[in-house]
């Protein structure tokens, strides 16, 4: 697909949907494998950790030309705001990566051979995590946004899988990051689940920081010209787990820059 090619709609939530299905899928499969092999929670975290960037990164690679890689609502709710996208786009949008949450974590439990449907009792609750969560998420929409405004679209896959990977280590909640993918671990009753009764609070710190981030981006690099345009790669590359291009490599217009990330993939904190 050219840079100037834009894909219907339909291929582009198909792309969302089944770009975070796979991105929940390595969350919670990584956890259940590292689980399985070791009982030392530290590796654990670092086969989760590990394997979740080099598929987050994948993932943004392979999928931002046809819709700009977002998997996370938070990401797709910024960059209709900031670049003026079709609020029915959006909407498609935010449906696809809710329902590919929820598929990938299916997904997971049947290839490890679990109930294919179960709840989470892993329960994330406290300041500290929420305020976690908004530090991640913030950090991870505003690479997404940087990378745009910077015209570095080509660093999205490395550097937005970097972010990820790097709170999962710094950051009391493992960096969820991201609705779509907070939904699909709550069924998974694993070291990546999340109980139902704590996904909302991590859900509103995550809309939390994809404001913050708004903010942030602004503050460093000034304000952006809006168009309003379609989600396409032509115009917005985003990265799962977030990021943009410009024109010429098929994505972000270069006054604008937004990019997608998916990832919301922190898994189970030794302290949540």
């Amino acid at each position: 697909m050219s840079a100037a090619e834009v894909a219907p709609l339909s291929r582009r939530l198909l792309a969302e949907t089944v770009g975070t299905a796979l991105l929940v899928a390595v969350v919670v499969g990584s956890g259940v494998m590292a689980t399985e092999l070791t009982d030392d929670v530290a590796v654990q975290l670092l086969a989760n950790s590990l394997t979740t960037v080099f598929g987050l990164g994948l993932l943004i690679w392979l999928l931002a030309p046809v819709s700009g890689a977002h998997f996370n609502p938070v990401v797709t709710a910024v960059v209709a705001f900031t670049d003026r996208r079709p609020v029915t786009d959006a909407l498609g949008y935010v449906a696809a990566q809710l329902g590919g949450g929820v598929t990938g974590a299916l997904l997971a439990n049947g290839m490890f051979d679990l109930s294919l449907l179960q709840l989470s009792s892993t329960a994330r609750s406290g300041a500290n995590l929420w305020l976690a969560e908004v530090v991640a998420t913030t950090g991870l929409v505003a690479v997404v946004l940087a990378v745009g405004r910077t015209g570095r679209a080509e660093a999205a896959p490395v550097v937005v899988a970097a972010w990820i990977g790097a709170a999962y280590w710094f950051t009391s909640s493992t960096s969820f990051a991201n609705p779509a993918v907070t939904l699909g671990r709550v069924f998974s009753d694993t070291f990546a689940g999340i109980a139902p009764a704590s996904a909302p609070a991590f859900v509103a710190a995550q809309a939390v920081g994809g404001v913050l981030a708004v903010v942030l981006v602004r503050g460093l690099f000034g304000p952006q010209e809006r168009a309003s345009q379609p989600f396409t790669a032509a115009t917005h590359r985003a990265t799962a787990d977030g990021s943009a291009a410009n024109h010429s490599d098929g994505s972000v217009s270069s006054s604008s820059s937004s990019t997608g990330t998916p990832d919301g993939s922190g898994t189970r904190s030794t302290r949540a």
